[in-house]
């Protein structure tokens, strides 16, 4: 089993071990109704969404006594991403000093009955809220649930989970995978081969992601996809099965619909073998940055910015208001994805991003989700004092 790392950053007294608290009333509101209920800006995040949508078990959860630990139950850290997003959870942690006794992380290796353990273990430790990215939408439910027993909430994020007990915070990851597949598909004027490079099988983002993309393309009869590789969202994995696609298929290929942070190895590997460079939808990445900015001329790029700065700010700041006693509509808080396209690279790009820069991340340009649209999913929604989106680590820090 992967072991339990805990980083303590304040010597406040003890954490007090969560009670239990009551549960509310099951609502008889709809999908359709909650969503009518947040403000406009919001309503349109969850247009076509697949996560579940349902009333928040959290209505009426009270305060939490701090100082708080947090833990942090993540599935998987095989690649550059996930390390940044706990290295940032980390930073959060030291933002918010005394508030905050200490950050514990646990790895469970896509093993779904490990993560489980390690979910159960947190519940029974002291923990004040567990943070997860979860191996499967559904696996961790028993889990989650008794931890909600045990007045531990649970924050799903980077995939959502379909237990009543856990707050989701995620993205609509059909709606992107959609976006970039018409976006690569307008850019080959609606003809072409295409190869599709997923994530990990079985991850709920994966899934999500799968099926938007699938709807795109759908859309144009001359677009045909020719292959699906699972590149797992990890550098040497994507590089591997893409460089076999373009090694055992002769089939020309002029568009690669991938969602990981991997954009760089796939151009390598069409430059290695000596085929056109493709259209490439991604992640943006450091890497990707210093590729583009040495072949301007050829790499083309049509994506998104899923970047784990924002992906861990969002979801630490939602379990700090959960902690403090402020109460989510429903179960699951959609953040929009910013856009990139092959016009705003320059403004992602630093001086430290070269093409070997698969570790370094672009910082988000603006907050996805500032206090004033994160005051909306809650019904007493109220800034956090100590956060400050300016002062997260930037790229090339």
């Amino acid at each position: 089993m992967a072991g339990v790392v805990s980083l303590s950053l304040a010597a406040c007294g003890s954490t007090s071990t969560p009670s239990s608290q009551s549960k509310p009333a099951t609502s008889s509101k709809t999908p359709t109704q909650l969503v009518s209920a947040l403000p406009a800006t919001l309503k349109t995040l969850y247009q076509h969404t697949t996560d579940p949508i349902q009333a928040s078990a959290y209505s009426n959860f009270k305060p939490v006594k701090g100082p708080w630990k947090i833990c942090f139950a993540d599935s998987y850290e095989g690649n550059p991403w996930r390390v940044t997003v706990k290295d940032d959870l980390q930073a959060l942690t030291k933002m918010f000093g005394n508030k905050v006794s200490s950050l514990q992380v646990s790895v469970a290796n896509n093993d779904i009955t490990q993560q489980i353990t390690q979910i159960e273990q947190f519940a029974n430790s002291g923990c004040s809220v567990i943070l997860t990215i979860p191996a499967s939408s559904t696996g961790l439910n028993g889990a989650i649930q008794a931890a909600y027993q045990k007045g531990v909430p649970v924050v799903s994020f980077a995939g959502a989970v379909t237990s009543p007990d856990a707050i989701n915070v995620d993205s609509n990851y059909y709606l992107w995978g959609k976006d970039m597949a018409i976006g690569i598909a307008n850019a080959l004027h609606g003809h072409g081969n295409v190869l599709m490079v997923e994530g990990i099988a079985g991850q709920p983002i994966t899934q999500q992601e799968n099926e938007g993309g699938l709807a795109g393309f759908a859309q144009f009869p001359g677009i045909k996809v020719v292959s699906q590789v699972n590149g797992n969202w990890t550098p040497s994995v994507t590089q591997s099965v893409v460089l076999n696609v373009l090694t055992t298929n002769s089939t020309p290929i002029n568009g690669v619909w991938s969602t990981g942070s991997e954009s760089e190895e796939i151009a390598s590997d069409f430059a290695q073998v000596h085929r056109p460079l493709p259209v490439v939808s991604a992640s943006i990445s450091g890497d990707a940055l210093g590729y583009w900015h040495a072949h301007q001329s050829t790499f083309k790029f049509f994506g998104g910015a899923v970047l784990p700065d924002w992906t861990a700010q969002t979801a630490f700041r939602i379990a700090v208001r959960l902690l403090e006693g402020q109460h989510p509509k429903l179960d699951t808080l959609l953040v929009p994805i910013p856009t990139v396209t092959q016009a705003s690279l320059a403004k992602w790009y630093a001086p430290c991003m070269t093409p070997s820069s698969a570790s370094v991340f672009p910082a988000s340009q603006t907050d996805p989700l500032p206090a004033s649209l994160m005051n909306g999913y809650f019904s007493n929604g109220q800034a956090l004092p100590e956060y400050s989106f300016t002062s997260m680590p930037q790229a090339c820090q």
